[in-house]
Parts: C-alpha cells; structure tokens; sequence
C-alpha cells in the first residue's frame, strides 16, 4: 500500500495493518497452505504404504518378513531422528544413482572424508534451477520421509483390522465357492475399515502434530515464519522494529492447531457412524438403540 512507504510516520493499527502486510507475512500465510498440503498428499500415500504393509505383512514367509521388518524397524526409531537421517539419506540415493548414469568418467571417489560429491549435472535439483524448483524438491522428499513414518504406524493399524474381522465370515464366502482374491476384496477389506478407522484417526491426529517437523527438514513452514518474524527486530535491520513478540505468533499456530485438530474430529465421527451403521460392533449397536 503507498500509505505504507515511510513506516517511520505510521502508528498504532495503521503500523500494525503495514506490518502485517510485508513480504515475509505474506510468505507466513502461504505457509499455512504448505502444512494443508503437506496433509492432503501425505495421508492417502501413508495409507497406501500402510495397506500394502499390511498386505505383505499378512502374505508367504519372504513376503511377510519384509512386511513385519518394514512396521517393526520404523516405528522403532524415533521420528525426529528418522526424519533427519532418512531424508539425507534419500537425497544422496538420488544424486548418486544420477551419477553413475550422467558421470561414467568421473574418476574421483564421491565420498572425500565427510563430504558427498558428485558431479554438477547429478545434482538434485541442478545449481541453475530456479528457487520454486528447489523447494518443490525438499517438499517432496518431506512427503516421501512422511509417508514412509506414517504408513508404518498406518500398516500396523490395519493388519490388526484385518485380523478383526470374523473369521467365520471369510469362511462363509470360502462356502459360497469364493477365492481367495475374492474373499479379500470382497469381505475382508470392506469390513476392515470399521476396526481401522480409530485407529487412523488417531494417527491422522499425529500427522497433524508432527507437521512443525517441516522446520526441522529446511522447509520454511509455520514454525519457521513464526520463529523469525516473532523475534527482536531493532531499527538497523528493518523498518517495523518491535520486540519479543515470538508468543503471540506461537498463539496463532495454537489457534490454527486446534481449529484443525476439531474440523478433523467432526468429520472423523460422521465417517464413523456413517461405517458403524448396520455393523455387529459396538458403535453399530450404539445407533441401533437409539434408533429403537
């Protein structure tokens, strides 16, 4: 706005309407949008790590090892320092299988003491990519890292919905001369989704909770606008000086936490009724006393 020119002339809400209007809280609001979209991609791509988990955790000996290993060894590591090693790890894999397809005459070891080199085409993404290209980049490495965490806890989830469901129901559609693939798509895996879904929901709710791990990959999310713009800013380094004011900025990610956390418990309940309608569980018995 031109009445925000001279900052030095403005006071009380005209200040504060200039302040909140600069550049970098323009990038703190985008970044609100970042954290929804981070949710939005990662959710149905854990879930989908978690399904086939769970499928392969249900399958033949080699197959089932896999399965069990997969859900036993990421949720025995602790998220933040998965997320640390996994993502470092993952980007380097890139960049190397890149290598020794790009660099055959490379002729220099590509680890030198503590450092990781590789030519300048294997790079991901390249030193002459525009800046959008690299944060695009470091989301979706932070999708991939997400995903793998989440579809572990997700995989465990439904392996034990699976295992729920009657058996004497698999065996009824057996009876009926079903197969095998049959009875899974067909019986097992619509039923499942009763006994998951609490169980999802409360890892959605964790998925929710661990987004301010963006920060912690180099992603300028919430957390990070919050903690640089809320710090001391003195008058040599900016035109809108003000103190400590990193509380009142944590307060609106307070505020925005718990906004989603009760839309996603709202929505959550409805889909569960909504499954338990009709059902021999505890949720179906619950509507059919009400309805009667």
């Amino acid at each position: 706005m031109l009445s925000c020119t001279d900052p030095q002339s403005l006071e009380g809400l005209s200040w504060l309407a200039c302040y909140l209007t600069t550049g970098k809280h323009m990038a703190f609001y985008t970044s609100f949008g970042t954290v929804l979209i981070l949710i939005a991609v990662t959710a149905p791509v854990s879930l989908a790590f978690g399904f086939f988990g769970a499928m392969a955790a249900r399958g033949p000996v080699p197959v089932r090892w896999l399965g069990q290993g997969y859900i036993a060894i990421v949720r025995g590591v602790p998220d933040i320092v998965f997320f640390l090693f996994f993502v470092i790890a993952l980007d380097q894999a890139f960049e190397y299988a890149r290598h020794k397809v790009l660099c055959p005459d490379w002729d220099q070891p590509v680890r030198q003491g503590n450092d990781f080199i590789v030519c300048a085409a294997a790079k991901l993404p390249l030193g002459t990519a525009p800046q959008w290209l690299h944060e695009v980049y470091g989301f979706a490495l932070a999708v991939i890292t997400f995903a793998i965490v989440f579809g572990a806890f997700a995989a465990n989830v439904l392996y034990g919905a699976m295992r729920a469901v009657p058996r004497a129901q698999m065996e009824t559609a057996e009876a009926y001369g079903m197969s095998p693939r049959q009875t899974f798509w067909r019986i097992l895996v619509p039923q499942m989704w009763v006994y998951a879904l609490p169980g999802l929901s409360n890892l959605w709710m964790v998925l929710i909770k661990a987004t301010p791990l963006l920060f912690l990959l180099g992603i300028e999310d919430i957390v990070y606008w919050a903690r640089d713009l809320g710090g001391t800013k003195t008058p040599q380094f900016t035109e809108y000086p003000h103190g400590d004011w990193r509380m009142w900025y944590f307060l609106a990610l307070l505020v925005f936490y718990l906004a989603l956390t009760r839309v996603s418990e709202i929505v959550l309940g409805r889909l569960m009724q909504r499954l338990t309608l009709g059902q021999a569980t505890s949720g179906g018995e619950a509507q059919r006393k009400v309805a009667a």
